[in-house]
């Protein structure tokens, strides 16, 4: 369990629940946590990478939340909620995929929500995530 197991799944007892690859409560028994903004596929020049690319896309988001995280003494593991905004949610399977490389275990409670557009037009996806600081 993440966090030094000072978290405690909180579950419906639902069978689709162990399906779908994500916690749908968490309860938080730790202290301060960090809020990290929606994160895009934006490198450090402040230039898109991946345009048209949902896989790349996702992959440098995670990257990016996961370099801010690190900045701030926690990891991935310490992710307790994600938010998804999609361009396309017809395409959700190619975040599916990448997020199971960031996320193998550990599973955050997650919302997705189809988007018409971000701030650039070439963006297809952005991340939000909460995680528990060390």
């Amino acid at each position: 369990m993440p966090a030094g197991n000072r978290l405690t799944l909180i579950t419906s007892g639902k069978k689709w629940e162990a399906e779908a690859a994500f916690s749908q409560c968490f309860r938080c028994e730790v202290g301060p946590l960090l809020y990290v903004s929606g994160q895009v596929s934006i490198d450090a020049g402040g230039q898109v990478v991946g345009p048209g690319d949902l896989t790349v896309q996702t992959r440098t988001a995670f990257g990016n939340i996961r370099d801010l995280l690190a900045a701030g003494g926690s990891t991935m593991e310490d992710v307790i909620k994600l938010t998804y905004f999609v361009t396309d949610m017809s395409r959700w399977l190619e975040v599916q995929k990448v997020r199971a490389e960031f996320f193998p275990n550990h599973h955050p409670a997650s919302t997705t929500v189809e988007v018409s557009r971000l701030f650039k037009k070439e963006y297809l996806i952005e991340i939000e995530a909460v995680a528990v600081a060390h």
